[in-house]
């Protein structure tokens, strides 16, 4: 019987999830903030942060495997130009969580996951 990797199971299945997370992680670098619920948070700060850290590295094979996860050259772009190097002298924790309180119609926990500056 197999067994369930590291992480939260959010409800989908394992294609809808990463599904989810890479969505998220474009919405992210795009607008470099996003509101979702507390666990989808927590699920993909690493996620975010492996991604900015290819983008720290800035050669070829580091922008093609970020291109294979966030299927967005726009999103790529942006993060080699201008994410990655303004991280360049941290050695991580890149994004934060703020919690904001329970949503209106389900009172699911609601969280802001945002890079810091």
């Amino acid at each position: 019987m197999r067994h369930q990797k590291k992480g939260r199971k959010i409800g989908t299945s394992a294609s809808h999830r990463k599904a989810i997370f890479e969505g998220l992680a474009r919405q992210v670098i795009m607008h470099e903030r996003v509101q979702t619920t507390e666990a989808k948070a927590k699920e993909l700060r690493p996620f975010v942060e492996k991604i900015i850290t290819l983008g720290k590295k800035g050669d070829l094979h580091a922008r093609r495997q970020a291109l294979s996860v966030l299927h967005d050259r726009e999103t790529v772009h942006k993060l080699f130009a201008e994410i990655g190097p303004r991280y360049t002298d941290r050695e991580g924790g890149y994004t934060r969580i703020l919690k904001i309180g329970p949503r209106m119609g389900d009172a699911a926990p609601m969280a802001l996951i945002e890079l810091v500056k």
